[in-house]
């Protein structure tokens, strides 16, 4: 008697969907890869370069902020400063956790007086990681792409990203914000891909 034919159907389509999820794992990391190539690294000067008010709200500006978005995503990143691609103008965008948005202008015109140390990466240092101690609840202000008003009250990660964010557009980076030993190590890391990109 002849094997079920279903038998080798489920093996079929369980090959399938492992060759599937290889092929759209592979061209993830291709996509992320292209990404961080357009994003400066640590060493490039407009990392350290504090970032001009933007005057003018123009049509590029929402296309600055389409193209950052699509960024940061392929990257697998929450947030990305003008800064980061290379353009000294303050805004950025980030994802809050339900939509993507971009901060124009952004003004940090609260803190809390609690704070919290937590882990932060950047997508501008690799895969260096340091503790990084921020007041966990914020007030932001700017306005958006095309110039109306924002106001954000944010706590906890999406706060976290916010101040990451802006400390990029006045040439801040976690290294930094960081504890004396933890910066040491961060830029022992840091140096060969310093020395790599001379």
């Amino acid at each position: 008697m002849a094997a079920p034919e279903h038998d080798h159907d489920h093996a079929d389509v369980d090959t399938a969907l492992e060759e599937e999820e290889a092929r759209a794992a592979a061209e993830h990391e291709a996509r992320k890869r292209i990404a961080l190539s357009q994003i400066r690294q640590y060493g490039d000067p407009a990392l350290r370069m504090r970032a001009v008010e933007v005057e003018s709200f123009d049509d590029e500006l929402p296309r600055m902020a389409e193209r950052m978005i699509a960024l940061m995503h392929d990257a697998d990143g929450i947030g990305l400063a003008a800064t980061q691609v290379g353009i000294l103008r303050r805004f950025f965008v980030f994802n809050d956790g339900e939509v993507d948005r971009m901060v124009v202008n952004p003004v940090i015109t609260r803190s809390s007086t609690k704070t919290e140390v937590d882990e932060e990466g950047c997508l501008s240092l690799g895969t260096v990681r340091v503790d990084v101690e921020r007041p966990l609840e914020i007030t932001l202000e700017g306005t958006d792409a095309l110039g109306e008003q924002v106001v954000l009250e944010l706590e906890g990660l999406i706060a976290r990203v916010v101040q990451h964010e802006v400390d990029h557009l006045d040439g801040v980076l976690i290294v930094d914000r960081t504890d004396p030993e933890s910066r040491r190590e961060a830029l022992r890391q840091l140096r060969p891909r310093l020395l790599l990109s001379q």
